[in-house]
């Protein structure tokens, strides 16, 4: 992946270029110490001149107000495709001017006594900060009322930026970076983060991690409690500018001479260096609304435009690799075919999986199919797409105004929506969206502890009603499984707190959540089979069954393996999970391990209920987390015989007794089910099932066993039945506690 960069040939003004912004995917608008705004447009890097704006008002930055329901860029940019309306300009006499799309003035306010280093909208668009020279940050509200002064130190601030949410700034003060909260009482966090000057600074919006760059030629990589992620290797020349794509995956850094591409956590795609032709030191690195496109202005009045070319995706038999604005090269590895797909719109976002090829272009959609590459289906009216997942049966599309999914023959089979969902659509990330088998689970933005699940079965009431998961803490990612049957569909979540949980997503709307991991970074599921592979800081976790052994921590330690990544080295990421094969990148380079075949194997054979099959599969390799696995799997449907096989050659001697006892219970009598889902974590189900056969002795038995004494006391009262003992075993209980009655159904009976 790399820039492909054009320029002008001539600077259009002798000065420096001293402020740059996108107005829309197409515009570009740059000003300069001569006074002069110009408009250019990106394809063909042509300008003309909008407005002249007063001699004594020098330009130092600029920034567009982006539209209602646009995201955000790491730099506060609009990242809606429409156009913006409203235009900031500061000035290096302390003034900022508000100006309309027709360039008139609507606002002129002195705001600081010194030079205005950084003007920013809020990314809600409901107010504005500046950040001078006099080391003071001030927030402003969108008619340029003052609304407080946050920041008040007496050394020169160099850049400010918002944090994605509005509720904190980011600013730089000679080598040192900090984050001023905007809550009352709320720390100040600071760090020293270079040896010389910190000059440029940027936030991104999806990763919620921080850039740096300094005059000691490097540029680094900080989460939002100030820990040092990266740090790159010297350069040449001080990094003068930086900014994230919105996405959040890609970081644009730019010093004299050169613009480099890199991944979001610090390594390098790509450098481009300008020997032969002289550019100068590139300021205001800018991302257009959609990711595709980056501009630079320059110390010699150069304007610089690219693109990202040779962006490469591999899924199975198929590579696609990007060859231009418009255009996409497609390999099959195993038939040795190549296909050149030409669209007529600039390419915005695209995804291969499944055997599909899913592009969004400018305005359209096409679905290839890898057996019809030639006849792809379009969908026309869907602009602005900043997130495409695959699905087995369906794919996801989110644009600027909803979330759409579609079948791979381009029919709309669902447009999910949750309350508050419309002003949530701008935060969605890949991280909080995720699309499984048969469900669509969603983050809530507000809530972040929230998860919306939607059932895509066709004309399941969870597509207008979702279901929610309400966690303790808040949630960093979601992940549904891929693979399985409609019942064997579970949904994994990262909190805050790096813990990993899991439920079933068919036990709705009363979730059981189980914990399965810590100190977790990411997770994937395979796309064959309900296998889960985790990164940690330093070692990768696979749960080879984590569905149906979460309710027991044995049977998840007896089916979790866990493996060393120091040889990977460092910055480690989780690029894909196919079949029995793990693919994670670090610094650039591909890594590619394979999980145990032969669970992948048992797997497959479970989704066809061959059960006697897997048996013989067992009984073959004889490896311990095979039979865990098979143990999870047979427990949880009640195949009592192979189970208790599988339990005793993995060694757990208590369970093959249990099962020994619910085979004396009868052959699927209402007892040995009810056991056999206590045996699986299932209480409440268990208790249903005896109820449900008027089994209401063994139900009042099996809650004073479970310590349930409410329920206990209620079933016994509602059928009028063994009241006595409950009362009796009630006390035994407080007797052998040492305790007093506190239960205010008790003490109503005791009375």
């Amino acid at each position: 992946m790399k820039f492909k960069i054009y320029h002008t040939k001539e600077p259009k003004s002798g000065e420096a270029i001293s402020a740059l912004g996108w107005c829309n995917n197409e515009e570009v608008y740059s000003c300069s110490e001569d006074h002069q705004l110009f408009r250019w447009t990106s394809t063909n890097r042509e300008f003309m001149q909008v407005a002249k704006l007063p001699d004594d008002f020098a330009p130092t930055d600029l920034h567009w107000l982006l539209p209602k329901g646009a995201a955000v860029t790491s730099s506060g940019g609009a990242a809606g495709g429409k156009g913006s309306d409203t235009l900031l300009i500061c000035s290096g006499d302390g003034r900022f001017i508000i100006l309309n799309k027709s360039a008139r003035v609507e606002r002129n306010v002195s705001a600081h006594s010194g030079s205005i280093v950084a003007g920013r909208w809020s990314p809600d668009g409901a107010g504005l900060l500046t950040a001078g020279e006099d080391g003071i940050i001030k927030i402003w509200s969108r008619s340029g009322m003052l609304r407080s002064t946050v920041v008040q130190h007496e050394g020169q601030i160099r850049c400010a930026r918002w944090a994605p949410n509005a509720t904190a700034i980011a600013y730089c003060q000679g080598p040192f970076v900090a984050i001023k909260p905007l809550a009352a009482n709320s720390k100040l966090t600071k760090w020293r983060a270079h040896d010389g000057l910190v000059l440029c600074i940027a936030w991104s919006n999806n990763t919620d991690m921080l850039a740096s760059g300094g005059e000691d030629c490097r540029y680094k990589i900080w989460d939002a409690q100030g820990a040092n992620i990266y740090t790159s290797v010297s350069d040449d020349y001080a990094i003068t500018s930086l900014d994230f794509s919105p996405d959040g995956e890609l970081l644009a850094v730019g010093g004299f001479n050169m613009l480099k591409l890199c991944h979001y956590s610090g390594w390098s795609h790509s450098i481009n260096r300008f020997n032969q032709d002289v550019v100068g030191s590139l300021f205001n690195i800018v991302w257009s609304a959609d990711g595709t496109q980056v501009t630079a202005g320059t110390s010699t009045g150069t304007i610089l435009f690219g693109h990202i070319i040779e962006r490469e995706l591999r899924n199975r038999n198929l590579k696609a690799v990007t060859a231009g604005r418009k255009t996409i090269l497609l390999h099959d590895i195993v038939a040795r075919t190549k296909d050149t797909l030409d669209f007529s719109e600039r390419i915005i976002k695209w995804e291969l999986g499944y055997g599909h090829l899913v592009v969004a272009t400018s305005h359209q959609v096409h679905i290839f199919n890898e057996n019809y590459i030639n006849t792809p289906i379009i969908v026309d009216g869907r602009a602005e797409i900043k997130i495409i997942i695959l699905g087995k049966k369906n794919f996801l599309l989110v644009d600027n105004n909803s979330i759409w999914i579609y079948t791979y023959t381009g029919r709309l089979h669902l447009n999910p929506r949750f309350p508050a969902s419309q002003s949530q659509i701008p935060h969605l990330n890949s991280r909080c969206v995720s699309l499984g088998l048969d469900t669509l689970a969603i983050r809530d933005y507000s809530d972040q502890s929230l998860i919306h699940v939607f059932d895509l079965l066709p004309g399941a009431t969870r597509q207008e009603e979702p279901y929610t998961i309400q966690n303790k803490s808040a949630l960093v990612e979601v992940a549904v499984c891929r693979f399985g049957n409609p019942d064997d569909q579970y949904l994994v979540f990262i909190d805050v707190n790096r813990d990993l949980f899991i439920t079933n997503v068919r036990s709705g709307p009363d979730y059981i959540i189980h914990k399965i991991g810590t100190q977790v970074c990411t997770v994937m599921w395979s796309s064959d089979t309900n296998i889960l592979v985790g990164l940690h800081d330093s070692c990768y976790s696979v749960w080879y069954c984590p569905g149906e052994a979460c309710t027991d921590p044995t049977l998840i330690a007896l089916t979790t393996f866990t493996f060393d990544t120091s040889e990977f080295g460092k910055n480690i990421t989780l690029e894909n999970f196919e079949g029995a094969n793990v693919t994670f990148r670090s610094s650039g380079a591909i890594f590619t391990v394979s999980v145990k075949t032969y669970c992948v194997i048992l797997h497959k054979l479970f989704a066809d209920n061959s059960w006697e099959r897997a048996l013989k599969l067992c009984r073959l390799v004889q490896n311990q987390i095979l039979w865990a696995t098979l143990a999870a799997m047979a427990s949880k449907r009640n195949q009592l015989e192979i189970s208790e096989e599988a339990f005793s050659a993995a060694l757990q001697i208590d369970k093959v007794n249990y099962l020994n006892f619910m085979k004396d219970l009868g052959q699927s009598s209402p007892e040995q089910m009810a056991e056999n889902s206590i045996m699986n974590g299932r209480v409440q189900e268990a208790e249903i099932i005896l109820l449900h056969n008027r089994k209401i002795r063994e139900a009042i038995l099996f809650c004073l066993r479970m310590h349930r004494w409410s329920k206990a006391l209620e079933i016994a009262q509602k059928h009028d039945t063994d009241l006595e003992l409950v009362m009796k075993e009630r006390r035994k209980y407080l007797q052998a506690l040492g305790r007093e009655e506190h239960d205010p159904s008790y003490l109503a009976l005791q009375n």
